[in-house]
């Protein structure tokens, strides 16, 4: 197992899908801000149509739970309209989509998912914006996706409202690799997003235990090296040795949610050719309720 440190290695600058020069616009930046902020619009316009409150409160949810939802839909609405604005005849327009939620209940796991994908996004964007008035307009934006994020998972889920002293950062090609199983198409026209195409990740468990084995299932048609997993978490990325059946040990010190992806090397700093796979998403949460020992 092999264990880097964002913090120690800052000058190498180690995020996920680093791209190399040159690196992406302001422009490019706001696009793919853009496209993340549609999807997530039609996420919650879509599911709030088809789940009244009715439906909510059928599912054990009291009535603040929709309500609160309406409000982050409108925010992502707002979100669209600042972004378009900003972009003007350049902004990408919004594609079709197709979310797998079946209920209220995997519409709000759903929603925990997404919204911190978008948050781990912005995050990873900030350093492409040298404009300090975009860059404001941005890191607002983030705030309030990260208080939603926090929302769900501790509010509603009834687990971690934060997964430790430091976000993870995500740069366009992870984000998304995440985001992208919900596109179905997009316009002809848009532009070309800054991001590197891999190949999807799926694992055996999304809420796997520390030092337990799990079975990791990818395509890798050029041939490349799997040869680790990527474990990220805050501003730690953890490596841990494939073996030939593509099955890895769950490292220990992780919390929270999880970003996995599988590279052929440990290099510093980790970069586009690197990546084997996109990411996957796990989870390792704690109670909302901390007692007196829970120092997380």
């Amino acid at each position: 197992m092999f264990t880097k440190t964002f913090a120690a290695l800052i000058a190498a600058a180690v995020v996920l899908g680093a791209p190399t020069p040159p690196a992406p616009s302001e422009t490019n930046i706001l696009q793919f801000a853009l496209s993340l902020e549609h999807l997530e619009r039609a996420f919650y316009t879509g599911a709030l149509a088809q789940y009244d409150a009715q439906a909510f409160a059928d599912a054990g949810f009291p009535a603040w739970v929709r309500g609160r939802f309406t409000q982050i839909s409108a925010h992502e609405q707002t979100h669209v309209d600042a972004l378009t604005a900003a972009l003007g005849d350049q902004a990408p327009q919004p594609c079709q989509y197709s979310f797998p939620y079946t209920d209220p209940r995997s519409f709000v796991a759903l929603s925990f998912a997404i919204e911190g994908v978008g948050a781990a996004a912005y995050q990873g964007a900030a350093k492409f914006i040298d404009d300090k008035d975009t860059l404001g307009v941005a890191a607002s934006i983030l705030s309030v996706e990260e208080r939603q994020v926090a929302w769900v998972s501790s509010a509603v889920l009834k687990q971690q409202p934060w997964d430790g002293p430091f976000e993870t950062a995500l740069t366009p090609t992870g984000a998304f690799s995440l985001a992208s199983p919900f596109i179905t198409s997009c316009p002809s026209s848009n532009p070309a997003l800054p991001v590197t195409p891999l190949p999807a990740l799926s694992i055996s468990t999304s809420t796997p235990w520390p030092g337990s084995t799990i079975q990791l299932t990818f395509d890798n048609p050029d041939g490349a090296n799997a040869a680790y997993a990527v474990w990220l978490n805050g501003l730690e990325a953890v490596y841990t040795p494939l073996d030939g059946n593509k099955q890895t040990t769950v490292p220990s010190g992780m919390r929270g949610t999880v970003y996995v992806g599988v590279t052929s090397n440990t290099q510093v700093p980790l970069t586009d050719a690197s990546m084997v796979t996109g990411l996957a998403i796990v989870q390792m949460p704690f109670d909302s309720m901390a007692g007196a020992a829970d120092n997380a």
